[in-house]
């Protein structure tokens, strides 16, 4: 008998209490390992139109609603005794006449009209009703898309102010399907299943059924019930998983596409179907390492052959390793020591036309980030996205101080990060020492530095599926933009965009998205559309605080964290970002005030649980929390008032405000289900580009 888990399950699942789950987990297995368990503990639900649907006792009230039908047993939802009924009595497994995918269908007639208030302006003219969207669409077509027959009159009647009511009672291929044709975009069809097929291995059908084809298989999907990304994957993402490429691809997509979901499930299939290659799955950070090593974990639990060849590191640590491995361990620069080098260097060379700060940029993000050592490598290199433009006379004047600065590091036996991953490159091209990967899967890939790519591109040099990257260009907020084809890395017709956002509901996406333009290129030309992006889920709006004081924000914050955590939010669910380290005690006042704990993100520490996590924008990258607090968005903090008082031209003045925008985006984009932006008056203009 196929036993199958439905993501409708993992759902309700989630809802119970700690206690209550351990229940249902137990009942779960007893499912599977006793698949003839005596019928006296499985009850018909006798008012339910599907007659498949029986219902089992867990504990005192809970029922395990489970679908029985030829040669397969479905978990489909577990609740109280009235709930797990009613869920029950309001659905029918079925298989789609034309797709032939098997469905979970919510019976039209059981549906209760909901009534939407529509806003009429006092003493004017009745509001006119809005049109249709969907009336270009045929019901062939509508079928073709995986709506179930007797949901076809409500898709094609769906207004402006309908559409997401009816798409939260459909299918999700279908759902999907109607906001992407209701934005003027014409989604593929689905695939059709071939007569005598499956209809639970449909490719749509597998994003909400899974066959557990071991004790271990079920017990990854029931530790963490949050985590259906595990086990339940959209058609795009497990073919791009899969997908064999001849060079480097990319996967892009806004915020929530599951980007990150493609690369670890990547990084996996790679060790499964490589039973030799050794598989690093980096990322830039610390911190999002340990959250894709925790998740890395979650996926092999009980696999250790495949485990033991899989490596989770930030891209630092890669490179320092094979760097020490060879040379020795380096002594790396660090900020205060590169300060000092300028400063000396700027008293032997005086009269060069940058400030200190200014040089401090240049070293960093010229001539170091690229590995200048030549006269005739600085005149010539583009300065992409530099705000101070220098002529060649100019760049003649600076040299000397950049030389300068290069040697007082060397006499301080000291190298550069940027140099450590050059190195480590070279000493991998030239054979001295052995490639420690065969394969790479990068996560948040748009901040990888100059050297940091061309160290990936060392690793995984002339092997088919050898590099994936996964990010977003309009998550880019560390690095300046630069060529990868001039790196040896071209992703030209492998780079693919998810648009179906399921970690941020349809409210907070679409807030979000206002912050940013509606397409996105790298310098090599590789663009992203972001438009057509949908949200599989919808939730509350996003809400705005504009306050009048410090104490006023933070009374205002507290309250609204109170309710979050009164509703049911675990304090880890929820996380409070700001601009930059000078807003930080705000953040922690909040905390302070309401009671929690905090957990203060830095780059090496994860959050705990039952604690709230605080931190700067910058370290939001890869987080996602439930709840989301942005707070002390104020005008000269977002954007900084330091970065604008830098700025030299109009040119520069876009940049620093795309930049800007970007992070903003970012710290929005990390909440599920609630976001509330604050900030003291006048506030950013941001919040008001948001706050339509």
């Amino acid at each position: 008998m196929q036993f199958l888990i439905a993501d409708t399950f993992s759902d309700s699942l989630a809802r119970l209490t700690g206690e209550e789950q351990k229940l249902v987990k137990t009942a779960a297995f007893d499912f599977q390992l006793h698949p003839t368990t005596p019928g006296s503990q499985l009850h018909r639900v006798e008012n339910a139109r599907d007659k498949g649907f029986w219902s089992a006792r867990v504990g005192r009230d809970l029922r395990l609603i489970v679908h029985q039908g030829d040669g397969s047993r479905l978990l489909c939802y577990v609740g109280h005794h009235d709930d797990a009924y009613r869920w029950a009595e309001r659905r029918k497994l079925e298989r789609h006449p034309r797709t032939g995918a098997m469905q979970l269908v919510e019976v039209r007639e059981t549906v209760r009209e909901i009534d939407l208030p529509v806003f009429v302006e006092p003493k004017s003219r009745p509001a006119k009703a809005k049109p249709a969207l969907l009336t270009h669409v045929t019901d062939d077509d509508l079928l073709g898309y995986g709506v179930p027959p007797e949901w076809l009159a409500d898709a094609r009647k769906a207004t402006e102010d309908t559409l997401l009511d009816v798409c939260e009672h459909l299918p999700r291929e279908a759902a999907e399907a109607l906001m992407e044709l209701a934005t003027g975009a014409r989604p593929p069809m689905p695939q059709l299943l071939l007569a005598g097929g499956n209809p639970f291995e449909h490719p749509d059908a597998q994003r909400r059924f899974h066959a557990m084809t071991s004790v271990e298989d079920l017990k990854r999907a029931l530790d963490s019930p949050w985590d259906k990304w595990m086990v339940f994957l959209h058609p795009a993402q497990r073919e791009l998983v899969s997908k064999r490429f001849n060079g480097p691809c990319r996967v892009a997509g806004s915020a929530g596409t599951g980007k990150t979901v493609v690369a670890i499930h990547r990084a996996v299939h790679l060790a499964n179907t490589k039973p030799s290659a050794r598989v690093l799955l980096t990322t830039f950070s610390p911190v999002l390492a340990g959250f894709l090593r925790q998740r890395l974990a979650q996926l092999t639990a009980g696999d250790e052959t495949v485990a033991d060849r899989m490596t989770v590191l930030p891209i630092g640590q890669t490179a320092h390793d094979v760097y020490a491995a060879a040379l020795g361990a380096p002594k790396v620069a660090n900020a205060v020591d590169i300060a000092d080098a300028v400063a000396t260097a700027t008293r032997n060379h005086p009269g060069s036309p940058l400030s200190a700060k200014a040089l401090i940029e240049e070293w960093q993000d010229v001539v170091d980030a690229w590995q200048l050592v030549s006269w005739d490598q600085y005149r010539a290199v583009q300065r992409l996205g530099r705000k101070t433009r220098l002529n060649e006379r100019q760049r003649g004047e600076v040299w000397p101080v950049m030389e300068a600065i290069r040697s007082e590091l060397k006499a301080s036996g000291l190298v550069t990060s940027a140099e450590v991953f050059a190195t480590a490159a070279d000493v991998i091209k030239a054979g001295s020492a052995v490639s420690p990967f065969e394969y790479a899967v990068v996560d948040e890939a748009q901040d990888l530095s100059v050297q940091q790519l061309r160290f990936l591109g060392a690793l995984g040099a002339g092997k088919a599926d050898g590099l994936m990257f996964a990010g977003d260009l309009g998550q880019r907020i560390f690095q300046t933009p630069f060529s990868w084809k001039s790196l040896g890395v071209d992703i030209r017709g492998r780079s693919h965009v998810l648009r179906i956002n399921y970690r941020t509901s349809h409210q907070i996406r679409s807030c979000a998205d206002r912050l940013l333009p509606g397409e996105l290129a790298d310098v090599d030309g590789v663009t992203e559309q972001r438009k057509g992006a949908v949200s599989v889920f919808t939730g509350p709006q996003p809400e705005f605080l504009r306050s009048r004081s410090e104490a006023a924000e933070v009374e205002g914050v507290v309250q609204w964290v109170r309710e979050r955590l009164a509703a049911g939010i675990r304090p880890d669910e929820l996380g409070i970002f700001v601009r930059s380290a000078a807003q930080l005690p705000r953040a922690r006042r909040v905390l302070q005030e309401s009671g929690q704990n905090t957990a203060e993100l830095d780059l090496g520490v994860v959050p705990s649980p039952g604690q709230v996590s605080i931190s700067t924008m910058h370290l939001a990258k890869g987080l996602e929390f439930r709840a989301v607090v942005v707070m002390a968005v104020d005008e000269g903090v977002m954007p900084l008032a330091e970065r604008i008082e830098g700025v030299a031209d109009t040119a520069d003045l876009e940049e620093v405000y795309s930049a800007e925008r970007h992070l903003l985006y970012v710290a929005c984009t990390r909440a599920r289900d609630y976001l509330l932006v604050s900030g003291i008056a006048p506030v950013s203009e941001f919040l008001d580009d948001m706050d339509l």
